[in-house]
């Protein structure tokens, strides 16, 4: 039986500093947050993100380590998400995440899909990542290579 059940592709990346976030060299990065983030703020598709309280971003939380930041967001569809990701300045960003990030030798990019209205915990989010680290890419936990759709994902979890 197909679900009407609308569905929402929900994301978490993490990221390594090469130094703590108010060192000097970090600066570039942190220049570039607010520019990103409002421009994912106003990308057609954009649901939520994380932010920490009293912040426009969440890059003081450290849930998965000291040295981690976390980025968490919903999309109406991963097309929106790629989009962004791909076809913003977030691309630029992207090219210059080794001057500010060490190179991460597992899975650091996780995608899911969530009901709409949903907004995933980071607890949830990192037990995603986690399971794709030990399990491969599945429906419950895959990334823009080994993509699954929400009908494939409904069909796993019930």
């Amino acid at each position: 039986m197909t679900s009407s059940r609308p569905d929402q592709l929900a994301q978490l990346n993490v990221a390594t500093l090469l130094h703590p976030i108010d060192d000097p060299r970090i600066a570039p990065f942190v220049e570039l947050l607010d520019p990103v983030n409002a421009a994912a703020d106003g990308t057609p598709g954009f649901v939520w993100r994380l932010v920490e309280d009293g912040t426009d971003d969440a890059t003081g939380l450290r849930p998965a380590g000291a040295d981690v930041i976390v980025n968490l967001s919903v999309w109406e569809n991963q097309e929106a998400l790629w989009e962004f990701a791909y076809r913003s300045g977030h691309l630029e960003a992207m090219r210059r995440r080794r001057e500010w990030f060490a190179r991460h030798v597992e899975a650091h990019l996780v995608l899911w899909w969530v009901p709409a209205g949903h907004r995933p915990s980071v607890t949830e989010a990192l037990e995603r990542l986690a399971h794709l680290r030990a399990h491969g890419p599945s429906p419950r936990a895959f990334t823009f290579a080994s993509a699954h759709s929400a009908e494939e994902a409904r069909s796993v979890t019930g």
